[in-house]
C-alpha cells in the first residue's frame, strides 16, 4: 500500500511540476506575443487613442474657430457695403 502511495506522490510531483513548467512556456510565449504585436504596431505608424483624440479636439476647435472668422469676415463685408452706398 506505501508503494502505491509514493507512486501517486511522485506522479503528483511529476504532474505539478509539468503544470508549472507549461505555465512558464505560457507566460513567455504571451510575452513573445505581446512584444512580436508592439513591434508590428510600431512598424504600421498607427497612432494611440490618445493622440487620435487630441487631434480630434485641436480640428474640432480649429473648425469653431474657422466659422468664427467667417462670420466676423461675413460682418465686415456687410459694414463695408454699407459704407459704400451710404
Amino acid at each position: 500500500m506505501s508503494t502505491q502511495n509514493r507512486i501517486f506522490d511522485d506522479f503528483s510531483k511529476l504532474f505539478t511540476n509539468a503544470l508549472g513548467v507549461a505555465q512558464g512556456a505560457r507566460t513567455e510565449a504571451e510575452t513573445a506575443l505581446k512584444s512580436w504585436m508592439d513591434r508590428w504596431l510600431a512598424d504600421r505608424d498607427l497612432v494611440t487613442r490618445e493622440e487620435f483624440d487630441a487631434v480630434r479636439a485641436m480640428a474640432q476647435k480649429a473648425r469653431e474657430e474657422n466659422e468664427a472668422l467667417a462670420a466676423r469676415v461675413e460682418a465686415l463685408e456687410e459694414a463695408v457695403a454699407k459704407l459704400s452706398e451710404g
